[in-house]
C-alpha cells in the first residue's frame, strides 16, 4: 500500500489527512499527487473557509517513502520529475490555496513533513512532536525550491542545522525559534486546533483570501528565484555513489558508509 491523502469536507472546514500505515505517514509519489489534487479541489470551493492538515495515528509525516526511492532517484530526469512535478506540485498547490491552513502536528515531522507544515498558515503541535530533515544520512540534499520554502519558514539558522548536522529539534525548541504558534499537551491539541478553526470560521472568508494573496505577493522573491536558478544542475547527483549508498543503507537497515 502506497498510502493516501484523505480529503473530507464538513461544513465550511476541510480536513486533509496524511495516511500511510506502518510508515509514520511517509509521503509516497502517489500521496504527493493526491495532496496536489486535494488542495486544487479546496481552492475551487468557495464554501470552504478553513483547512486542517494532520497525520494519521499519532504522527504528522516522517518524510518520504524511502522504500520506493530506488525506482526513480538514480536517474537525473526521473529525479527531477519527482521533485519538480510530484513534490513541488503538492507544495505549490498548498501555497496557492487562498483558504487559511492550520497544521495539527504530532509525533514525527521530518523532511517532507517539515515542508508540508511550512506551507501552513498556523502550526500547533503536541509537546512530543519532533522536527528535522536528516536527509544527509541518505546521501542527498533538499531540492532547491523545497530548501527555499523550509528556510523561509523555519529560519536560515534552523534550516542549516537540520540539513548540515541532521539536527532533530523538539516542539518547545521550534516554538522558541518561531516555527510553531502553540505547543500543547497531546490530549489538548485537538481541542486547541478546533478552537483556532472556530475562530477562523467567524471571520470574513473573502478577507482571509485577500490576506493570503497579499502574503504571496509580499513573499521574498529573491530566494525563490535563486532556487529556480539552481534547478538546472540540482539533480546531477542522481547517479552518485553517496546517493545510492544512503538509500541502500536505509533499506538494508545498516549505517551508511560514505567514502570520499
Amino acid at each position: 500500500m502506497s498510502g493516501q491523502v484523505l480529503l473530507e469536507i464538513s461544513g465550511s472546514c476541510a480536513a486533509v489527512t496524511l495516511s500511510h500505515p506502518g510508515k509514520f505517514n511517509a509521503m509516497s509519489r502517489a500521496m504527493w499527487r493526491e495532496l496536489r489534487a486535494a488542495f486544487e479541489a479546496i481552492q475551487q470551493r468557495r464554501d470552504v473557509h478553513c483547512v486542517r492538515v494532520r497525520g494519521d495515528s499519532g504522527h504528522f509525516c516522517a518524510g518520504g517513502d524511502i522504500a520506493e526511492y530506488a525506482d526513480f532517484r538514480f536517474g537525473q530526469a526521473s529525479l527531477r520529475d519527482f521533485h519538480e512535478n510530484d513534490v513541488w506540485g503538492g507544495l505549490q498547490a498548498m501555497l496557492d490555496c487562498d483558504v487559511p491552513i492550520v497544521a495539527q502536528i504530532e509525533g514525527n515531522c521530518m523532511g517532507a513533513g517539515v515542508e508540508i507544515a511550512s506551507c501552513c498558515d498556523l502550526r500547533l503541535a503536541a509537546g512530543s512532536a519532533r522536527f528535522g530533515a536528516p536527509i544527509g544520512k541518505l546521501g542527498f540534499p533538499m531540492a532547491p525550491r523545497e530548501a527555499a520554502l523550509v528556510m523561509r519558514a523555519v529560519g536560515e539558522l534552523t534550516a542549516r542545522e537540520m540539513l548540515l548536522s541532521a539536527a532533530v529539534l523538539d516542539a518547545a525548541e521550534m516554538k522558541q525559534r518561531g516555527f510553531l504558534n502553540q505547543v500543547l499537551a497531546a490530549d489538548a491539541l485537538d481541542a486547541a486546533v478546533q478552537e483556532r478553526i472556530h475562530r477562523i470560521q467567524q471571520l470574513a472568508p473573502q478577507a482571509a483570501r485577500l490576506n493570503k494573496a497579499s502574503f504571496r505577493a509580499l513573499a521574498h522573491v529573491p530566494p525563490a528565484q535563486a532556487a529556480i536558478n539552481l534547478i538546472a544542475t540540482a539533480y546531477d547527483y542522481a547517479d552518485s555513489g553517496e546517493h545510492r549508498e544512503g538509500i541502500s543503507a536505509f533499506i538494508e537497515k545498516r549505517p551508511p558508509a560514505f567514502r570520499p
